[in-house]
């Protein structure tokens, strides 16, 4: 008998390759995509999705990794507190060494390493200095002043300004990190900023497998991956801005809301 496909991979990896570069093409060919979960081994997504392959965004990133540069972001405060990645047991810095090193093994070199809100936390400036014996580029952004309450001081050269500026050659730019608040979103608009200032006119997206916006909330797949959050305290809901500003239902959960 003819096996049935429940996720269909390979269908995923033509479709989302599509999109991106459809949405690249939208914002003058150059757009920050910020991706959400994780790149390798992705084990709650599979639960959730059967045939779901734990690999296959880094399949998809090999796709386009000619059209992309590649951008690893890291909280210092998590190098300080030598915060542990629970499904495998290591540090988050263990972690992003372990992640250029797995990249590179599927052919995929990373631009950067960004350490967000660095203050010359002492694990995390020997961090910094054992990526640069790696010969990898580090950039270090401080703590953004004015952040989250005062707009006009954020979104200024005190602000987003004073970071230093990422250098980028390809059209897209993936922004990845080993775990949550690593400083992803604000490193994308930090170099929103300076591209502005520069006249260039890119564009910000994020890449999330969970939950499926354009599905019904209480679809059996946004169910299961609520059920799969339940530790977290993760819920579904219909994102009130989006709706407010396309007049189109689309989900989103309570975080990111």
């Amino acid at each position: 008998m003819e096996g049935i496909i429940a996720f269909d991979n390979e269908r995923y990896i033509r479709e989302q390759t599509s999109a991106i570069l459809q949405r690249v093409k939208k914002f003058h060919d150059k757009l920050y995509l910020e991706f959400g979960g994780k790149l390798l081994y992705d084990y709650h997504a599979s639960r959730v999705l059967p045939g779901y392959d734990p690999n296959v965004k880094m399949r998809l990133l090999q796709e386009l990794k000619d059209k992309a540069d590649i951008l690893l972001c890291i909280y210092a405060g998590d190098i300080e507190r030598k915060k542990i990645r629970a499904d495998f047991g290591i540090t988050y810095d263990s972690d992003a060494l372990k992640l250029i090193d797995d990249l590179r093994g599927w052919g995929i070199d990373v631009l950067g390493v960004i350490i967000n809100r660095f203050d010359n936390q002492p694990a995390a400036t020997l961090f910094k200095n054992k990526l640069e014996r790696r010969n990898i580029k580090v950039y270090t952004h401080r703590y953004t002043k004015g952040y989250p309450t005062d707009v006009d001081l954020i979104v200024s050269d005190e602000g987003y300004g004073a970071n230093e500026y990422i250098e980028t050659e390809k059209p897209l730019v993936i922004v990845t990190g080993p775990g949550p608040g690593s400083g992803k979103l604000a490193t994308c608009l930090s170099q929103l900023y300076h591209d502005y200032r520069k006249g260039i006119k890119s564009g910000y997206a994020k890449f999330e497998t969970f939950p499926i916006w354009n599905l019904p909330l209480k679809h059996p797949v946004n169910v299961a991956y609520e059920a799969a959050t339940a530790d977290i305290k993760d819920f579904n809901l219909i994102d009130p801005f989006h709706l407010e500003s396309y007049d189109r239902k689309a989900v989103n959960y309570n975080r990111d809301v």
